[in-house]
């Protein structure tokens, strides 16, 4: 969201059957408008749109709020989180491509924040889901080199390139391998089970299962947002003290 003019602003929208929208909101900034709560990032509301052409701006009318997440705003982690999972559906998502139940997955993830535990899982369940939402959903059962299935094992392979796990965990960690701890699958795969379960295991874990995720986003979107890198930095560092 940035200012447009003296009384506009230019805003971008995750609709859950329209998908990421760019807009004008003409006269958001004057007292009396057709915007409720004024316009604010993380929020939830409903909207009225006047959609343009893909390379034109579209013309929000009217948005009436009707969620705020105020716990993302209760600290400097806490919306360094919030801040994260924008940047996931910014960057996993087209324009005018509805993902539902990737929107109903980032008001889930937002309703999650609050505390640093909370953070990390919000963070981990959005990763997963936009992976997921998009056709990139690791495989975790089978070895992706060949196919055969996976063995219980104390280390796994994640090849990002082929999109999944792989049993040659002794090979040394490249850009076409990455050494990943049987903790860390067991999180992946109870999120493949059910995606809304509660996140079990240690936090070291969580977050490891974490930078994997976002290491794979990464891959996948050929993306580096900033807000996502800085979140997973700051909690590599927590989670590692």
């Amino acid at each position: 969201m940035w200012d447009w003019s003296e009384t506009s602003q230019t805003v971008s929208l995750f609709g859950r059957e329209i998908g990421m929208l760019r807009c004008v909101a003409k006269g958001a900034r004057r007292e009396k408008s057709a915007f409720s709560g004024g316009l604010e990032v993380l929020t939830r509301g409903e909207m009225l749109v006047s959609v343009k052409g893909a390379e034109a701006l579209s013309i929000l009318t009217s948005w009436d709020l009707r969620e705020t997440f105020p716990s993302a705003r209760r600290s400097l982690g806490t919306f360094r989180a919030g801040c994260a999972l924008l940047a996931i559906v910014q960057h996993s998502v087209h324009d005018a491509d509805p993902h539902p139940g990737l929107f109903d997955a980032m008001i889930e993830s937002a309703r999650l924040l609050g505390t640093s535990d909370r953070d990390r899982a919000a963070v981990v369940r959005l990763l997963w889901a936009a992976l997921a939402d998009t056709g990139h959903r690791p495989e975790l059962s089978r070895d992706v080199r060949d196919g055969s299935p996976l063995a219980e094992s104390a280390v796994y392979g994640f090849a990002p390139r082929l999109g999944g796990l792989t049993k040659d965990g002794s090979l040394p960690t490249g850009e076409d391998n990455w050494r990943v701890r049987a903790e860390t699958v067991a999180v992946l795969r109870g999120l493949a089970l059910d995606p809304v379960a509660p996140l079990v295991g240690e936090q070291s874990v969580l977050g490891r299962a974490a930078g994997l995720l976002g290491s794979y986003f990464r891959w996948v979107f050929g993306a580096d947002p900033p807000a996502l890198r800085q979140y997973l930095e700051h909690d590599a560092v927590l989670t590692r003290g």
